[in-house]
């Protein structure tokens, strides 16, 4: 019989699920039939929320800044980033093993409000993606009565 401890591991178990439910079919069947390695991993998250803004910080090791797109449309956000792969031979070695591979990025979080993309920033240092999203101010509008 296999025992997991809940309470211990809910936090590992719960974000598995989710990266279980959170690709989508179309790509796992794409990744299936290709033969590739390199399927789209859904990066750990943390989302806080103040008065004014949203922050998110997912971990993305191995990504460069410049392979990561953020993408903002109304209450929904889509984080999507690639790892380049390393090839760095010397003259005489040869590979004896590899476990790092092309990393795939991607995960879209819904909001519970709409977020400002003007004034909305994003900042990549050592492995996690900082994204800060400012809220859309709501627009009081004011109607004369006759």
């Amino acid at each position: 019989m296999f025992l997991v401890p809940v309470s211990r591991h809910r936090s590992h178990l719960v974000r598995s699920f989710d990266r279980l439910f959170d690709d989508s079919f179309e790509r796992i069947l794409a990744n299936g039939a290709t033969g590739e390695n390199n399927a789209t991993r859904s990066p750990a998250l943390d989302v806080a929320e103040s008065d004014l803004a949203y922050t998110i910080k997912l971990d993305m090791p191995g990504v460069a800044k410049e392979d990561v797109k953020v993408s903002i449309d109304g209450r929904r956000v889509t984080v999507e980033a690639n790892s380049r792969k390393e090839e760095v031979k010397n003259d005489g070695d040869r590979v004896v093993y590899r476990e790092r591979s092309v990393s795939n990025y991607a995960r879209t979080i819904k909001l519970s409000a709409e977020v400002e993309q003007s004034t909305s920033a994003a900042k990549l240092e050592n492995g996690v993606l900082t994204v800060t999203l400012n809220k859309r101010s709501p627009t009081a509008a004011q109607i004369s009565v006759n």
